[in-house]
């Protein structure tokens, strides 16, 4: 009965054709490029502040802008968004100002996945199959993030992963693309 109840859905719709990305906290320790200024607002109550964030290094802070998120050396984070700018804050956040959670927190354009919405991963389309692939199948996501607008998609999901693990993050098998994958809503 319970193979029959998961064959048949109960609850759970599956679409084929989704584009799986992810996305993760960069950790400024890693970068060691020359440091660029970086302004923006002290804390995560304004918007397209103009207080000085201090001098990171140039990768660390371009990481930011593209991830959204950066845990600073000097404890806390650096966080962007396309209608805030930068801002330091206590934890890494989604678009609604709650903390990122790794293997929990993904991102897709509203009228793709509504915020809220849970799925899993049922297969990685053409990613190769090994222990990348295996963690993204185990995990249970939640959309509570959304795309900077125009990076986003139709059946296009952004997995969030957590912190970069070392220098060299961008060219290691966590920083992967999906393509071809099935999503199951729950």
């Amino acid at each position: 009965m319970l193979l029959a109840c998961s064959l048949a859905g109960c609850g759970v719709e599956e679409s084929t054709g989704w584009t799986a990305t992810v996305y993760y906290t960069a950790v400024e320790e890693f970068h060691h490029e020359p440091p660029v200024g970086v302004r923006g607002c002290p804390d995560r109550d304004c918007v397209f502040g103009d207080a000085d964030l201090g001098r990171h290094p140039a990768g660390f802070v371009a990481a930011v802008r593209e991830e959204g998120t950066g845990r600073l050396e000097a404890g806390g984070y650096l966080n962007w968004s396309h209608n805030v700018g930068y801002w330091l804050d206590s934890e890494p956040r989604d678009a609604a100002g709650d903390a990122l959670r790794p293997f929990v927190s993904a991102a897709a354009d509203p009228g793709v996945l509504a915020r809220g919405t849970a799925f899993r991963l049922m297969d990685c389309g053409r990613f190769p199959a090994g222990a990348v692939c295996a963690r993204l199948l185990e995990a249970r996501w939640v959309v509570v993030d959304e795309f900077t607008p125009g990076f986003g998609g139709d059946r296009h999901v952004d997995l969030y992963l957590g912190e970069e693990t070392g220098p060299g993050f961008t060219t290691g098998p966590w920083y992967a693309t999906l393509a071809g994958a099935t999503v199951a809503q729950e």
